[in-house]
This record gives C-alpha cells, structure tokens and sequence, in this order.
C-alpha cells in the first residue's frame, strides 16, 4: 500500500514539473507577465544587452555580473535600420 502511495505522489510530481517546463501551466495564469524579455544578447564574459518590455515600454538594458544599467528606451515600432 505504501508503494502505491509513494509511486502516485512521485508520479503527479513528475507530471507537474513536465508541466513547468513545458509552460503548459502559463495559460491557467489570471494575469499577464508586467515583465517580459525580448531578446537578449551576449558581449562576452557575464556581459550582455537585454531588451525588456515593462508596462508598455520597451527598454535595452546593459547586464553585468553585478549592475543593470538604462542604456535607452526604445520607440515601440521603430523601424529597423538598413543593413548594409
């Protein structure tokens, strides 16, 4: 009895991580994220730019090991620049 008892709680353990990892559990969520990452790029060791979205702004952030700074907020449909 304890083995059934013990596989059925490893099992819905299981299951619920698969379900976190998958992000199935997202749409069962009553609010939207205020936060959200658009992209993020790497410039080397525990460096990076990060474009965020908060509140309706979009903002590129620069990432350190230890400081996030503003580096400018972005306009919501800028168009993209030439490349050449």
């Amino acid at each position: 009895m304890q083995l059934i008892a013990v596989t059925v709680v490893l099992a819905l353990v299981a299951a619920l991580a698969w379900l976190l990892k998958s992000g199935r559990l997202a749409r069962f969520s009553t609010h939207a994220s205020a936060v959200s990452v658009e992209t993020a790029v790497s410039l080397g060791e525990r460096r990076s730019l990060v474009i965020v979205a908060v509140e309706g702004r979009r903002l590129l952030l620069g990432v350190t090991g230890t400081q996030v700074s503003l580096v400018t907020e972005l306009h919501a449909n800028a168009p993209e620049a030439p490349r050449s």
